[in-house]
């Protein structure tokens, strides 16, 4: 049995907003390349039609990804995350104890979660530390690189 995804409801929609594009879109737009590259002749040796296959193999792949992982979806509420310990869908406020540095995230699932969008997957060893734990708490954090402390400083929405 495939994984449950915790998501929100907004992670959900954009999901679905991207599958969306790629059916209705994408494909068409590499089928179209795919026509072209035909009339160039010998696909042998056609180098415009490889890159399209491949192309549409990247977008298939994609494609199925997006579906299975849509399938195993249990989309959490804005009333459903706690605030009183570190769960998905919240906000938190840490501290990094060895550089006495603040910092901001969203905790989300690995398909939602997005470094530009300052969000920590759950499934990250951050992520993985984190959940469960209370606002005052000290976590001993064990990534790849290096060990190291945050303090939780605020959990909220």
């Amino acid at each position: 049995m495939a994984t449950e995804l915790l998501m929100t409801k907004e992670g959900y929609e954009a999901l679905k907003k991207e599958l969306d594009e790629l059916k209705s879109v994408t494909r068409g737009e590499i089928s179209e390349k795919i026509r072209v590259a035909r009339g160039f002749g010998d696909l042998s040796e056609n180098s415009e039609y490889d890159e399209a296959k491949n192309e549409q193999a990247v977008v298939e792949a994609r494609i199925k990804k997006l579906e299975d992982q849509l399938k195993n979806v249990k989309i959490i509420s804005k009333e459903e995350i706690a605030t009183d310990r570190v769960t998905v869908g919240c906000r938190i406020k840490i501290l990094d104890l060895d550089y006495n540095e603040e910092m901001e995230y969203r905790i989300a699932s690995s398909v939602e979660s997005n470094a530009s969008d300052n969000t920590i997957s759950d499934e990250s060893p951050v992520g993985k530390g984190l959940i469960g734990h209370k606002v005052g708490e000290c976590v001993e954090i064990h990534a790849p690189a290096a060990t190291f402390k945050l303090k939780i400083l605020e959990i909220g929405l």
